[in-house]
């Protein structure tokens, strides 16, 4: 599902959505907003780029991240949750992940893991994705879109 028709089944449902993102920097939320209509339905972003922000700006627990780094589906599962709860949303959405070129905490490039938070739970989809960085982060991008399209078609 591209982003015309998350916004418009977004509307639909008279439902928001939020991102906290990793890898993306704020690419899902921007994909979102460039979409006529958005500000109905998108709550806004966290970009936490950095570890330590992961736990301070969308909640993550910093006991997790010591212990499995920041690339991790709980990971995931925490910023989606996260964004839902912090910017008051119906819906989060969580990238973490690694776009290359190198590898991170010993993750390979390309290893993406997404969370969404709902009003029905969280759930976590784990991703190997090709490319250079530039293609696993517009995967990333397609990907979280399509996982929230799932939800609320």
């Amino acid at each position: 599902m591209n982003a015309d028709e998350v916004v418009a089944a977004l509307i639909r449902r008279g439902e928001t959505v939020a991102t906290a993102e990793s890898l993306t920097a704020g690419l899902v939320c921007v994909t979102l907003t460039e979409v006529p209509g958005s500000s109905e339905v998108v709550r806004g972003g966290l970009v936490v780029y950095a570890t330590e922000l992961k736990a301070t700006l969308a909640g993550v627990d910093p006991d997790l991240l010591a212990a499995r780094g920041a690339v991790d589906p709980e990971v995931a599962a925490q910023l989606a949750a996260g964004a839902r709860t912090r910017c008051g949303a119906d819906w989060g959405l969580g990238l973490t992940g690694v776009a290359g070129p190198a590898s991170q905490d010993g993750v390979s490039p390309g290893t993406v893991h997404l969370g969404l938070a709902g009003p029905g739970g969280t759930i976590t989809r784990e991703l190997r994705l090709p490319g250079d960085r530039a293609a696993v982060r517009t995967g990333s991008v397609t990907a979280a879109l399509g996982l929230l399209g799932e939800q609320i078609t």
